[in-house]
């Protein structure tokens, strides 16, 4: 085997500057023909391509802690490059770039592409040099996913079942549903970096023991509090976030429509103001609502409804409504509202669970609403949140972004340790089949994404905690959560046919893995509507 090239943190640097002077070279050539709209190939390129480098870029300060970290942050670094150079090649022209842009980062490529540098990573994930009390969380979050998640984890998606009420009890108990709350209002949030990095961290732990019945029960309440945080009155705060917190209510997001996925803007669910049984002011919903996660056992729904007949106005004609429901068990239900009806109509509810591959357990739900009425006081923001909904919203989905690339490393974490384990114990043509250089390669490429991701997640989770990074926010997710169908898909083939089989939990974590890049925000639209506008907004200001 050839010599080991050294970490050189100062030619990545470098490497990463040309890379984003590529970008924003090609970003502003887009500006100026048309946008991402006119051509979307590119712009979903490019969005992926700044995501990637912003990795790279975060993992620079890791890099300077210790010989591994400066490896992987050297092998991250060559891989970006690398993947540069491939969107770019044969479409220089569409992004207004000179043909070889790259060719100065070839030597850095030389070293640290080769099978033998990635190889040297296989067992060598890294640490993830957070501090005494985030390491807390994630030990204390760790040992739950561990005893109380894992044991329940693959009975529920082989038999579809419910998240079992231990789990969300024991989080509860844990305070793992108060990490937003502000303090005064029974949670544990004071502000600063702590808040956003537990989030992650605890998110992390959970989903490396389930995507479906760990890592996103934390999710439904964290968007809930943080649309209250942003737009609710006092006394609406004084209401529900306590409650949150210790789990007393825990919610279901209803956005999405059958017709309106990503395309928030559009939806048809109305809220017309109704009097209630005594004459109380509040409004009735009327539409059916889909992929509402949760929904079933939720006490409560997070619905975005139309307040404003004038479809266009678009998202200024939305609101966000706290609909209470009774809870729901199995795959469906059927609620009336026996004292509030409206006009001789008794209000009505129906769900039905929407069977999937992966992410079982918490089951997305088609909910039908009929003259469903809520109080007028359960408007976030009362009168003054009419039509202000969708970015009420959006303060939710923001965050909800970042913890989905938290859940993507938690489950490349697991893919990856389960790959290692049998890669040490499976003997093939007289070896341990982690002895082929193949193999190491796999993991070796499996332990950097999962560093970066991780990383990268860290440093928008500080900037978030600023009040700042909501386009790298939906970066981390777009670029982690694709990461992670790699790293699930090869620790999959590393179990060879075990890994189709049901016998090792690693086919459950290749089929969790594929729903990440489609909620919270589809992959394509985060890339077109989100990242490239605001890469163009920014080379405009």
């Amino acid at each position: 085997m050839s010599e080991l090239a050294a970490p050189d943190l100062a030619a990545a640097a470098d490497v990463i500057e040309l890379a984003s002077g590529i970008v924003g070279k090609a970003i502003r050539h887009v500006a100026a023909n048309g946008g991402p709209d006119a051509h979307q190939v590119v712009a979903y390129d490019l969005a992926h391509a700044a995501a990637q480098v912003e990795a790279a870029r975060a993992l620079l300060d890791y890099g300077a802690k210790g010989d591994v970290e400066a490896r992987l942050t050297c092998a991250f670094t060559a891989e970006m490059a690398h993947d540069l150079i491939t969107r770019l090649a044969g479409r220089e022209k569409y992004w207004g770039i000179e043909i070889a842009p790259m060719k100065a980062a070839h030597p850095f490529l030389e070293r640290f592409r080769t099978p033998e540098f990635l190889a040297s990573l296989a067992d060598q994930p890294g640490p993830r040099h957070l501090d005494d009390d985030m390491e807390m969380v994630a030990d204390t979050f760790r040992s739950f996913a561990e005893k109380v998640i894992k044991p329940h984890a693959e009975h529920v998606h082989r038999t579809n079942a419910d998240v079992p009420e231990e789990i969300v009890q024991g989080l509860a108990e844990m305070g793992a549903f108060g990490l937003s709350v502000p303090a005064e209002y029974g949670g544990f949030s004071e502000g600063g970096d702590s808040e956003y990095i537990g989030m992650v961290v605890a998110t992390e732990e959970l989903s490396r023991g389930s995507l479906g019945i760990g890592g996103s029960l934390i999710t439904r309440p964290e968007i809930l509090t943080r649309a209250l945080v942003k737009g609710g009155t006092e006394a609406q705060k004084q209401a529900w976030l306590p409650r949150l917190a210790v789990a007393e209510v825990m919610p279901g997001v209803a956005v999405t429509e059958p017709d309106y996925g990503s395309d928030v803007a559009g939806i048809k669910v109305t809220a017309t103001p109704a009097p209630g049984p005594d004459g109380e002011p509040g409004y009735v919903i009327n539409g059916v609502k889909t992929w509402c996660t949760f929904g079933g056992r939720a006490d409560v729904l997070a619905l975005l409804a139309r307040t404003d007949p004038d479809r266009s106005k678009t998202h200024r004609g939305l609101s966000l409504f706290i609909v209470p429901k009774p809870r729901g068990n199995g795959h469906g239900f059927e609620f009336t509202q026996d004292s509030a009806t409206v006009g001789g109509t008794t209000g009505k509810m129906e769900g039905r669970a929407i069977d999937t591959i992966g992410y079982r357990g918490m089951h997305s739900y088609e909910v039908a609403l009929e003259n469903w009425w809520v109080p007028a006081e359960n408007l976030i923001g009362e009168a003054d949140g009419v039509g202000k909904g969708f970015f009420f919203q959006m303060a939710g989905f923001e965050n909800g972004r970042l913890q989905t690339a938290a859940r993507a490393v938690g489950v490349m974490q697991a893919a990856y340790e389960a790959a290692l384990d049998y890669a040490h114990n499976r003997v093939v043509f007289g070896s341990p089949i982690v002895d082929y250089q193949l193999t190491q390669v796999k993991l070796g490429r499996m332990a950097m994404l999962i560093q970066a991701g991780r990383q990268f997640s860290y440093s928008v989770a500080r900037q978030m905690a600023k009040g700042e990074g909501a386009m790298e926010a939906a970066m981390v997710k777009a670029y982690v959560c694709k990461a992670a169908e790699w790293v699930t898909r090869e620790a999959m083939q590393i179990h060879g046919g075990m890994g189709y089989a049901e016998e090792f939990n690693v086919s459950r974590l290749f089929v969790d893995a594929r729903v990440l890049s489609i909620f919270e925000g589809a992959d394509e639209t985060l890339c077109l509507k989100v990242i490239a506008r605001r890469m163009i907004e920014a080379t405009q200001a």
